[in-house]
């Protein structure tokens, strides 16, 4: 890019917006691959004569995938840029939609899963997608960031629909193999957009957000940038666990209370409705203003409360309530992360970086939609393992409260300040 292709007002590169809308649509395609054993679970156990923990391992197996994958594919974006990720995961998803329609035994189910949908196919999009575009914005990081996270989770609301729609009219296996043409069409083209490396020119605002030193505290407080990543990589198996429970049996809490399943499915979908609106405009509202780790204790602290409300409330409308705040805080939290690490660390380890925080949030949200089922068979309640996840939302909120102290006012501030 020549010094012509830049903006010349401020720094930010040229093409952004391109890219920003490129990363958006991606998101919000490739990450419905996901949602394909969702809605298949019960006929694809029911076809087999298996049971139903069969296709629900495959879709854990889609988070473990993606976890490393994106840790993975995060030092190939720090090296070569997002175009080599993108276009890995324009073809993997394809094929594993198509091979999907096709498998015959539970093992190809799992690598279909674990390693063309997860970690060759959402581990290349979701935590490589954030930090790139983390690299392209400077005033308004968090909102790009907040949009590009909302793309994955309005995934999570457009595509169940459209599934079971083509399920219920010409089978599970029709339903992947269009879902596998539709991604093959579109996710090529859009990896072609990504390929762009941003420059900014030299000594322009904002450029210093993330320095290459090795510290990044205040005089008199040093932390290093392993501590940092130490520090951001304890955290986020807090709020990530508390994150899991939810979202792996929220339907079940409120049919426990006495609501019927499609209430139910609706408390749940107010709840990703809600999730959406917080990356698409929350994120940016509170990151840009105040830094990404400031904005990061807010979110984590909304979801600790919620996620505590969830045991005093028992009529429907407040859990419509509570879930619709639980969504504004557990929706900024990710993308939130994002913002933080390029914010804090150097630009050319924001990919691996990213990666392995992303990674351990992973694991984490296994592990508390695990745990939740455990605790429940013991107790026969949801509530001990609400107030668990409690608790390990109040370390994470100690370990961002002593990170913030460490780091500084001035370091916190966001790029543009």
């Amino acid at each position: 890019m020549t010094e012509a292709d830049r903006n010349p007002d401020g720094g930010e590169p040229a093409g952004q917006f391109y890219v920003l809308a490129a990363s958006v649509m991606t998101l919000l395609i490739g990450s419905g691959a996901m949602f394909l054993v969702v809605v298949a679970l019960k006929p694809i156990a029911a076809e087999f004569s298996w049971p139903r923990q069969v296709p629900s391992l495959a879709f854990s197996l889609q988070f473990l995938g993606a976890g490393f994958g994106g840790f993975f594919m995060g030092r190939v974006l720090d090296r070569y840029g997002m175009g080599p990720p993108a276009l890995v995961a324009a073809l993997t998803i394809p094929c594993g939609a198509i091979l999907l329609s096709r498998f015959d035994a539970a093992w190809q189910l799992y690598v279909i899963y674990g390693l063309l949908i997860g970690f060759f196919g959402t581990g290349a999009l979701a935590a490589p997608a954030m930090a790139n575009i983390a690299r392209w914005y400077i005033r308004r990081r968090g909102m790009a960031v907040g949009m590009v996270a909302g793309g994955q989770a309005l995934a999570g609301i457009m595509w169940p629909p459209i599934f079971t729609l083509v399920m219920e009219a010409h089978g599970w296996r029709t339903m992947a193999l269009a879902f596998g043409v539709v991604a093959l069409v579109f996710l090529p083209p859009l990896a072609f957009v990504l390929r762009r490396r941003p420059e900014v020119a030299p000594g322009a605002p904002g450029t210093q957000a993330a320095p290459e030193r090795r510290t990044v505290a205040r005089p008199g407080s040093p932390i290093s940038v392993g501590g940092l990543q130490a520090g951001l990589c304890a955290a986020i198996v807090g709020c990530c666990v508390a994150m899991g429970l939810p979202l792996g049996h929220l339907v079940s809490y409120v049919t426990d209370l006495g609501h019927d399943a499609n209430s139910a499915a609706g408390v749940l979908s107010v709840m990703l409705m809600s999730a959406f609106v917080s990356r698409a405009v929350c994120v940016g509202l509170l990151a840009d203003s105040i830094g990404g780790l400031r904005a990061l204790f807010i979110f984590c602290g909304a979801q600790a409360a919620m996620l505590a409300a969830f045991t005093t409330v028992d009529g429907l409308v407040a859990l419509y309530a509570v879930a619709v705040l639980f969504g504004l805080g557990y929706g900024g939290i990710f993308p939130v992360y994002a913002v933080a690490i390029r914010e804090l660390m150097p630009v050319t380890e924001a990919g691996r970086r990213t990666g392995l925080v992303f990674l351990f949030g992973a694991l984490s949200m296994g592990f508390g939609s695990w745990i939740g089922g455990v605790l429940f068979d013991a107790t026969g309640t949801y509530v001990s393992a609400f107030l668990l996840g409690v608790a390990f939302n109040v370390a994470n909120l100690v370990i961002l409260a002593v990170l913030i102290s460490r780091i500084g006012p001035r370091r916190l501030r966001p790029a543009a300040a």
